[in-house]
């Protein structure tokens, strides 16, 4: 696991202050690897999701820094969305 993972998983386990969130999101960083969310937390991992988000290490910074609006990064192609639109629009919260 690369230390870009490690970093992100704590990030957004901290910006999740211990709640869950009520689905399966990915969030796929373009040359680190994966990220699951779910009622546990943020963990590494590569399993199936409600929601896959893929970006590149530098605009999932952004996200998880508050520097970048994860819609804005969506609606400007930065970040992809594949699957339950709902999930991602009800996980933008947790990470701004």
């Amino acid at each position: 696991m690369s230390d870009t993972i490690d970093q992100a998983v704590s990030a957004l386990n901290a910006k999740m202050d211990g709640d869950g969130f009520d689905g399966t999101a990915k969030f796929v960083i373009e040359g680190e690897g994966s990220i699951m969310l779910d009622g546990d937390g943020a963990r590494a991992g590569d399993e199936e999701a409600d929601v896959t988000m893929t970006a590149d290490t530098e605009t999932f910074a952004e996200i998880l820094d508050g520097s970048l609006n994860p819609t804005s990064a969506f609606m400007t192609g930065k970040l992809k969305v594949d699957g339950d639109m709902g999930a991602a629009m009800r996980l933008a919260p947790m990470l701004g």
